[in-house]
């Protein structure tokens, strides 16, 4: 007897301790805050979100994703439901886009209202008001990517155009004409002198003139000779061109047609994969047994006209 009463006292106390667990649990995971249903729908891809992800309004957790489901109402689209605490400023401008967190790439809600209305959004936890679900700024990038492709194309079809044969000949001719401008002033310079020497008065003044104007076509000839230099800004500027449109050139003529290679490739090899797959339809017992020889024809051996 005394050892049923030290089981039940143990019994009896297991149980306790275990209802006061589970109080402890539902007490620590309960959630007292009162929150509304919305609901958003795209047609853009929401890769990284999952249900019970963050929702936040302006970087402050203000609810949870509730359920990622297939848009009834639009089709192809997708749908998803949230729960928002009552406090968030919910407005009729209010908008949602899906953005990333840092490295780890899981996705999260973030909302945000451009200040258009004022007015409150009504909830409706029966049928769930919409928000709008605009595009984040992965989708932007991909979006643009062909855009900026094609004016990287046309930057470079002008930058050839700009550094053609003909435009650096009429660069160099100008900057000739210039050096020999600045000789020709030099040597009006020059004659001048002997004129100026016969002018006591102006003398000092116009020697000091011509000495500027000396100064001016010497400086004047060094950047002409210094821009025509090899290895100068105008050759470094060819080179550069030359260097983007030999990039542009290789990836045109070697990456694309290796591109080209892959899926005539993978082509063929369906096609192959398509006759083995007819053949084993076929002929089942090919797997097991073979092939077998071939039916003879007209003409040859063992040929029957009754197929025997």
């Amino acid at each position: 007897m005394e050892n049923k009463a030290h089981a039940l006292i143990a019994g009896a106390f297991v149980v306790v301790v275990t209802a006061l667990l589970a109080l402890l649990a539902i007490w620590l995971t309960r959630d007292s805050v009162q929150r509304n249903l919305y609901e958003m729908s795209t047609s853009e891809t929401v890769s990284g979100l999952q249900p019970q992800a963050t929702v936040r309004y302006r970087g402050v957790a203000v609810g949870k994703v509730e359920r990622i489901g297939f848009d009834n109402k639009v089709k192809g689209n997708v749908l998803i439901r949230v729960s928002i605490d009552q406090a968030a400023p919910m407005t009729r401008s209010t908008f949602a886009t899906v953005a990333s967190q840092g490295v780890t790439g899981l996705g999260f809600i973030q909302l945000d209202d451009n200040g258009e209305s004022t007015e409150r959004l009504v909830p409706n936890d029966d049928d769930p008001p919409r928000l709008v679900l605009k595009p984040g700024g992965l989708d932007k990038l991909l979006r643009q990517s062909e855009a900026i492709f094609n004016q990287a194309e046309q930057a470079t079809a002008r930058i050839n155009q700009l550094l053609s044969p003909r435009n650096e000949a009429a660069i160099n001719t100008a900057v000739t004409q210039l050096a020999e401008a600045a000789g020709s002033i030099n040597r009006v310079a020059k004659a001048l002198e002997p004129t100026a020497a016969t002018l006591p008065a102006l003398s000092k003044d116009a020697r000091a003139a011509l000495q500027a104007v000396r100064t001016v076509t010497d400086e004047v000839g060094v950047t002409a000779q210094r821009l025509n230099a090899r290895g100068g800004p105008l050759d470094r500027l060819t080179e550069g061109g030359a260097a983007l449109a030999a990039g542009v050139e290789t990836f045109s003529a070697a990456t694309l047609p290796k591109l080209g290679e892959v899926a005539d490739e993978t082509a063929r090899t369906m096609r192959q994969l398509r006759r083995t797959v007819n053949a084993v339809d076929d002929n089942p017992q090919a797997l097991i047994f073979g092939n077998g020889p071939a039916v003879p024809g007209p003409g040859e051996a063992g040929f029957s006209a009754n197929g025997d």
